[in-house]
């Protein structure tokens, strides 16, 4: 063999086969299907109304002011006038970082009224093909799901293949926040499951819900399940490039800086979603105080030093999880960097023996779920190490700082 033979460049090219074959696997192995992301023409028409609306002949605040500045505004104002804008702009209000979110509820409900009958005419649109008709109808019938008594709807976008976040429990209370980013496939369609229900969003956030309080009942507890940015499809690159980690970071900072309280935050971000995490991490603010991940095919970082970021960062994968073969590797940009499980790179390992497969992670009776809802209850000495050498303990001790105020 020759030195070329041996050379870093070549075992490098000699990577990049099974990278591409690897990240076909990341984005066909959740919910496949071929969609096409147009801009948010309903919610950008309702910010535009806004920018150009009055009450009680005053002009309303810029909507990307910063959130202290719409909170301010939004608490100047009597419970009729917040309705009244709610009733007005109903999807400007429900996804404005800084309206009160008990608000954001009910604009949020009212802009699912109006998704539903709009889906329920296109049933009928002699128009629309019937694979159109079809997807209306499937369209309507979720948001009819999401119209159900008790669902607290933080965000809602229904342009293209759609954009969500839910709340369990109660955000404005709660001494410890937790909040769920999911992976590739991720829409309004697959945004909950009746099969497998804790692989998708909705699962996930109740069943960590559940674990929280199971861990911890005396910690008042809220779970954030948050889809709330355009996931890369099925097929493509896109799963194998941070481009819709970056966008999507900027989303999820945007609605962190915006949450109520003072309570600490923990990230729980799963495959995909922990590329975005390891992007967003740097401009999280400081009350996020865990970014857990777990399936990672890297957080685009080459340790967690790199992260740029305060928190604790924590990670688990099974051994079964298909993920595991993914080459951690980042070149001319594809591939998302260290493996977050490695020793090289420093996160605190945390056990998930059981969570059988890519998609498990959440299942409840599993120990994954279980050390997940000890990150986010703040009872950090209930972790179970993957490691008996593991330091994923360390510097853990005593009580959260929000449990004693």
């Amino acid at each position: 063999m020759t030195s070329f033979d041996t050379s870093p460049h070549l075992n490098i090219w000699r990577a990049l086969p099974a990278l591409a074959v690897v990240f076909v696997m990341l984005a066909t192995t959740g919910w496949t299907a071929l969609r096409t992301h147009r801009e948010s023409s309903a919610l950008a028409a309702s910010l535009a109304q806004w920018q150009h609306g009055h009450l009680h002949g005053l002009r309303l605040p810029d909507p990307e002011a910063a959130p202290a500045r719409l909170a301010r505004f939004f608490g100047s104002l009597t419970p009729g006038d917040r309705d009244r804008l709610a009733r007005r702009y109903p999807l400007a209000v429900g996804n404005m970082n800084g309206a009160p979110v008990s608000l954001r509820y009910r604009a949020n409900h009212l802009a699912l009224e109006q998704a539903r009958k709009s889906e329920r005419g296109r049933m009928h649109d002699s128009r629309l093909s019937t694979a159109g008709q079809q997807d209306a109808g499937r369209r309507m019938h979720r948001y009819e799901s999401l119209l159900s008594a008790g669902r607290q709807i933080l965000a809602f976008d229904p342009e293209g293949s759609g954009r969500i976040a839910e709340v369990f429990g109660d955000l404005a209370s709660a001494r410890r926040i937790s909040v769920v980013v999911p992976g590739v496939d991720t829409d309004l369609l697959t945004f909950q499951r009746t099969n497998r229900p804790y692989t998708a969003p909705v699962g996930m956030a109740k069943a960590l819900y559940a674990a929280e309080r199971t861990v911890r009942p005396t910690t008042r507890t809220a779970v954030i399940a948050w889809a709330d940015y355009t996931s890369p499809d099925g097929l493509g690159v896109d799963a194998a490039t941070g481009l819709r980690a970056e966008e999507g970071a900027v989303r999820l900072n945007a609605l962190l800086r915006a949450l109520p309280g003072r309570a600490p935050v923990s990230m729980f971000c799963h495959s995909y979603g922990s590329v975005l995490c390891g992007v967003a991490a740097r401009d999280m603010p400081r009350r996020v105080a865990d970014i857990a991940v777990a399936a990672s095919p890297g957080m685009r970082a080459a340790g967690a030093a790199g992260l740029g970021t305060t928190a604790r960062v924590w990670a688990m994968r099974d051994a079964s999880d298909w993920v595991r073969d993914v080459p951690y590797l980042e070149l001319g940009g594809l591939g998302h960097g260290a493996d977050p499980v490695s020793a090289g790179f420093g996160a605190r390992v945390l056990s998930a023996r059981d969570a059988e497969g890519h998609s498990g992670y959440f299942q409840p009776g599993t120990d994954s779920l279980r050390n997940l809802a000890a990150v986010g209850a703040g009872a950090y000495s209930e972790v179970t190490c993957a490691r008996e050498d593991d330091a994923c303990r360390s510097g853990l001790s005593g009580t959260p700082t929000a449990e004693r105020a």
